[in-house]
């Protein structure tokens, strides 16, 4: 049973739009920071005398780290706060992407920090390195909220050591996402020492202001679309599970109901993090990808079952409470820039990339859908697909292993070969990380140029 779901008035509108594409403000938005970086380190210039010996050096090396560390750690924040112009514009993915390299420097620049600081105070009391531990317990007990600080410091310390690649794989994603949100306490518990026993703030009070102000805006930005957008979205809504229907063995689709759906914005090719609140469900947020164009009464994800969270999903029953965040994305139509276009999707990735399929602008002949799966059993909402392509005039493929298993060829010449002027095509991919690679560099070798290649990992 497939639970085909048509986008209705609403996609066909879509279908019809013209093609506008959007610039992401991904460069301003770069040039921002590092100016606000230029500026951390002009501060630090107009405070500092000249520096005539080792401990000087030492002390103001610890300084410009320690400035630099707690402007990141005030991006880290945003970064983490959803807001709508990174999350839709940027998208998700690059945003998650900044978050992680942020947060490795933010955790490199305190550790530094908190060395050459130690280190510093150490030689002025006429101690050695090696009583830098000594020193770090005095500057604790007697400078004021430096035991905040080391708090803070320590929970970044784990939240860094939980971020690694290898512990994060071995960990279930609802304990390292909890984990994570620590960030929240570390930073507010490290902020109070930079303004008390920040030599910059003491003699600069329009610098201190400055501070107040930039944290005090990523405060209000979390607070906002953290908390309160969520709160009036779900109260507005009402969202519940309407069905779960079984796709293919391993694949459910779950239908969400709800109030005036149209009005939450959402686009063909977005997700939203979503809490289903069943017993044992209460506590876990995903994000799940929208599987067809959203209507004023219906919303749908199609997910595969790979972890304890999506294997749950075919227990639910209908009228189950659903808490949603977002939408997130911007693997959207906006994206779009010419009139041809080529959709890649690999396993479960087929889900944004359905929605787009029915909803992108197109005549007759201009959109083509690639899907690639282990089998044909495995080709999850088939039967919508090859409806939308025969009502559409799109082209649909599919590309599955051979009987003896042998993966099928998707290089540059095969590209070409299916579709000779693939270099027109603007190419909207979405899949796991190995596959998206490997497609990306066989796109880029069949002359797609990078620009024209939109993709999006969900792996957050």
């Amino acid at each position: 049973m497939t639970s085909t779901l048509a986008g209705g008035r609403a996609a066909r509108r879509q279908t019809m739009r013209r093609i506008r594409p959007r610039r992401s403000p991904a460069t301003i938005l770069l040039v921002a920071v590092w100016a606000g970086a230029a500026g951390v380190l002009w501060l630090w210039w107009a405070n500092t005398p000249s520096i005539s010996d080792n401990n000087g050096k030492i002390l103001n090396a610890g300084r410009i780290t320690g400035l630099l560390a707690g402007y990141l750690m005030a991006l880290v924040v945003l970064q983490m706060a959803r807001v709508p112009a990174l999350e839709r514009r940027v998208g998700s993915d690059r945003v998650a992407r900044w978050h992680a390299m942020s947060g490795r420097y933010t955790l490199c620049l305190t550790l530094a920090h908190v060395f050459l600081i130690m280190w510093g105070y150490a030689l002025q009391a006429g101690l050695g390195l090696g009583d830098i531990v000594q020193q770090t317990i005095t500057s604790i007990n007697e400078l004021p909220d430096m035991g905040k600080a080391a708090i803070g410091t320590g929970l970044l310390f784990l939240i860094g050591l939980m971020s690694i690649g290898g512990v994060r794989r071995r960990m279930p994603y609802d304990t390292w996402y909890h984990v994570h949100l620590l960030t929240y306490a570390a930073v507010f518990l490290t902020f109070w020492h930079q303004l008390t026993t920040g030599n910059d703030f003491a003699v600069e009070p329009v610098a201190k202001t400055v501070w107040y102000g930039l944290y005090g805006t990523v405060t209000a930005l979390v607070v906002w679309y953290r908390i309160l957008t969520p709160i009036r979205l779900n109260w507005r809504h009402r969202l519940h599970v309407e069905a779960v229907i079984e796709e293919t063995p391993g694949i459910v689709s779950v239908l969400i109901g709800g109030r005036k759906l149209h009005r939450m914005g959402a686009e063909a090719g977005q997700f939203f993090r979503w809490r289903f609140l069943a017993p044992g469900m209460r506590f876990s947020s995903h994000p799940y990808s929208l599987s067809a164009a959203p209507r004023p009464d219906m919303l749908r994800i199609t997910v595969k079952a790979i972890g304890d969270h999506s294997e749950r999903l075919r227990e639910l029953t209908p009228g189950t409470r659903v808490w949603a965040e977002g939408p997130y994305g911007a693997l959207t139509a906006s994206r779009r820039s010419r009139g041809k276009v080529l959709l890649v999707a690999g396993g479960v990735g087929i889900t944004p990339m359905r929605a787009l399929f029915e909803t992108l602008p197109g005549a007759s002949g201009d959109i083509t859908l690639l899907y690639r799966a282990n089998s044909t059993q495995d080709l999850a909402l088939w039967d919508e697909l090859a409806a939308i392509a025969n009502e559409r005039g799109a082209r649909l493929m599919y590309a599955v292993n051979s009987p003896d298993g042998e993966r099928p060829d998707i290089s540059a010449d095969r590209l070409r070969q299916k579709l000779p002027d693939i270099d027109k095509h603007d190419v909207f991919l979405c899949g796991p990380p190995g596959f998206a690679q490997s497609v990306y560099e066989a796109l880029r070798g069949a002359g797609v140029p990078a620009r024209r290649i939109h993709h999006e990992s969900f792996e957050m």
